[in-house]
């Protein structure tokens, strides 16, 4: 079975083909710019050189024909032809309380996404751009959405409603949904197979971080909290993101700077977190470099961030009633040597110690604690594509 893996952006599509036999990648690639002057498609077959495609991409259709064409070709393809295409996994943003889990795409369905708008008003149109433009191109193909939000959904109502008059969750929905759910599913499930553990045995955080970053509490196999709420503004400080603040502050603001709804909404959206506060950059990599040169304002920002981080590890492991594993995944917590370091400092008392030499790595799956820790430190390469071909699979069942 040969699952295509499709996360549509604005004016972007990243794509991967599966071949669900061995989990192998026959190829994956990006275009950008769609509907923009100068946009391109980049396919990477596996094995093989890129490709590099100028044309004219006016919108999804088209790029997902582009994408097609590039994996049939007789110069760079990788099947012989789209009928060998078995089923398309979509990665949709939200899915609100409708979805706690991955579904089989239909008429009812697709209503149920177009509901969702108001919850993610920037990523959840092009995703069913995206769902529409497959549908139009690969009619009887079946269709699997696997949604960010749902992993979370198995919070109890202590854990996700918020400290607001009832009638906001009733009327308005407004409770923390969470984000980056198929990482931390991804993660979660991964780390128990290292460990030859169950899921279901275990307590695990699970620690996604990058210009975006998020946590989770994993109970035995569910979320029990996690650090993103109604929106992905909540929790961690993030590339541009504030993060948790006391919500006090933004009238503050808006009365002081004179500032609108929507310039606030930027302000705690684009120009806060390590930006905001290094003043350097919202990556992780150009603020680390500031900070061995010297600049204080770089160093406050990595020391905030740990600091944050060491925090949610702590009142996680208050939520569980303990921890067996702390894991760490994405762009930062998969290669940033010296984060994962300063995140760990000081939760030795948790029985949780990792070892400088098995710290020394990027971006490979590993137990980075020491010998003997009570709780076990790892990182794992997140894969969300391939929990995504996955679930499309299961729900097709072939």
């Amino acid at each position: 079975m040969k699952v295509l893996v499709v996360n549509c952006g604005s004016s972007s599509l990243k794509y991967q083909l599966f071949d669900m036999t061995d989990e192998s990648v026959l190829a994956k690639g990006l275009v950008e710019r769609i509907g923009i002057d100068g946009s391109v498609l980049t396919h990477q077959p596996a094995g093989k050189d890129k490709t590099v495609i100028n044309a004219d991409i006016k919108n999804h259709s088209i790029a997902i024909k582009l994408v097609v064409e590039a994996l049939i070709s007789a110069e760079h393809g990788v099947i012989a032809s789209m009928q060998e295409i078995s089923a398309v996994g979509h990665r949709v943003v939200h899915g609100a309380e409708k979805f706690a889990s991955s579904v089989l795409i239909t008429p009812t369905v697709m209503q149920a996404l177009e509901e969702c708008i108001e919850m993610a008003p920037l990523h959840n149109p092009p995703n069913i751009l995206g769902i529409n433009a497959c549908a139009e191109l690969m009619p009887g193909v079946p269709q699997v959405s696997v949604f960010d939000t749902a992993f979370h959904q198995t919070m109890s109502k202590k854990a996700y409603i918020y400290g607001l008059p009832y009638e906001a969750y009733e009327k308005h929905r407004i409770r923390r949904y969470g984000f980056h759910g198929t990482s931390h599913q991804f993660v979660a499930q991964s780390v128990a197979e290292l460990m030859g553990k169950d899921i279901t045995e275990l307590k695990t955080i699970t620690c996604h971080l990058g210009n975006g970053s998020s946590i989770a509490a994993v109970q035995n196999g569910k979320v029990v909290d996690t650090s993103m709420g109604f929106t992905p503004l909540e929790g961690l400080v993030m590339g541009t993101r504030c993060g948790d603040v006391d919500p006090a502050i933004l009238p503050f603001l808006m009365k002081k700077e004179g500032m609108s709804v929507e310039d606030i909404d930027n302000y705690i959206n684009k120009k806060s977190g390590v930006l905001g506060i290094s003043g350097v950059s919202s990556d992780f990599r150009d603020i680390e470099g500031a900070a061995e040169d010297g600049n204080e304002r770089a160093q406050l920002a990595l020391d905030i961030f740990a600091y944050r981080v060491r925090k949610y590890i702590g009142s996680y492991v208050a939520a569980m009633g303990g921890v067996d594993a702390i894991v760490f995944t994405a762009g930062l917590g998969e290669n940033s040597v010296s984060m994962r370091a300063s995140i760990m400092e000081g939760l030795e008392f948790l029985g949780a110690e990792i070892c400088p030499e098995r710290n020394n790595v990027r971006g490979k799956a590993r137990e980075i604690s020491v010998d003997g820790s009570k709780v076990k430190v790892f990182i794992v390469p997140t894969n969300e594509e391939l929990m995504i071909a996955r679930d499309t699979k299961l729900i097709c069942g072939k």
